[in-house]
């Protein structure tokens, strides 16, 4: 069996850049141990299969630990093989996943993705929390996942966790951020019990940071920039129970899968 791949740089105009996604179309779905092994041979944040259904496609996202309810990235990735390569007349495509239904739209040079928003709320602290982060912060909140709220750019750009510390805490993942330089917010993501250490850019995290970072700057519209070692820039937009995040994807490879 041959199956197509193609590993698509996402929240990027540059190769090399955003985070990679690798992109499975199939023609029906694998067994679910199958598409486990081809994300952790991928080894990379996510991998995405898809089988068409109806005017749309049924959509799911593997990291190389374990199957996720919600992944931004490797949707924008999804939305781009679609209408810029495999059906390029299209304007826009829906997708059947375990958050729903989403659509990847064109706006422009840009792709937007329509996903549901989280609002966090505050909490507290877990415990071994900081000491895992590696340092204390103005505010812990949670919406699709822990939110951690620091003072300055800085101060997240300069974070070092202990991924060993985080899982011992119980901390599958935790998402950082603050006001930006240059932009209207910043975030990191790490995710040690997904299988993955830091997140390069997080289109899901953004679900639970525009509805934030709207209501405490008072407005709408929001220029997002994840500061990992890679980067990615997301346009973002709240709206009511839903949030747009807009930014580009490039085509790194296409290729074949052969499995027995």
């Amino acid at each position: 069996m041959r199956i197509p791949i193609f590993q698509i740089d996402a929240f990027t105009d540059r190769l090399f850049g955003g985070n990679p996604a690798a992109v499975c179309p199939l023609s029906r779905w694998l067994p679910d141990a199958t598409m486990q092994a081809i994300a952790a041979e991928n080894n990379l944040s996510e991998t995405a299969f898809f089988v068409p259904a109806g005017d749309g496609f049924e959509l799911r996202w593997f990291t190389p630990a374990r199957e996720v309810d919600l992944c931004g990235h490797a949707t924008l990735a999804t939305g781009h093989l679609v209408l810029r390569h495999l059906e390029p007349g299209r304007e826009r495509v829906a997708f059947s996943t375990r958050s729903g239904s989403l659509e990847v739209i064109r706006d422009g040079e840009l792709l937007a993705l329509d996903f549901p928003a989280y609002p966090p709320r505050q909490v507290d602290a877990p415990a071994g929390l900081f000491d895992a982060l590696g340092h204390d912060a103005e505010a812990v909140l949670r919406g699709n996942y822990l939110m951690v709220v620091y003072r300055d750019e800085h101060a997240v750009r300069a974070l070092n966790p202990d991924f060993g510390a985080m899982l011992g805490a119980g901390l599958d993942e935790a998402i950082v951020t603050a006001r930006g330089r240059g932009c209207d917010f910043v975030s990191r993501f790490f995710a040690p019990g997904y299988g993955i250490a830091e997140d390069p850019v997080t289109g899901s995290a953004h679900c639970a940071l525009v509805p934030y970072w709207a209501e405490r700057l008072g407005k709408t519209r929001l220029h997002a920039r994840q500061v990992s070692r890679r980067g990615g820039e997301l346009l973002c937009e709240l709206r009511g129970d839903r949030v747009a995040i807009a930014g580009r994807a490039v085509t790194y490879l296409e290729g074949e899968i052969e499995i027995p």
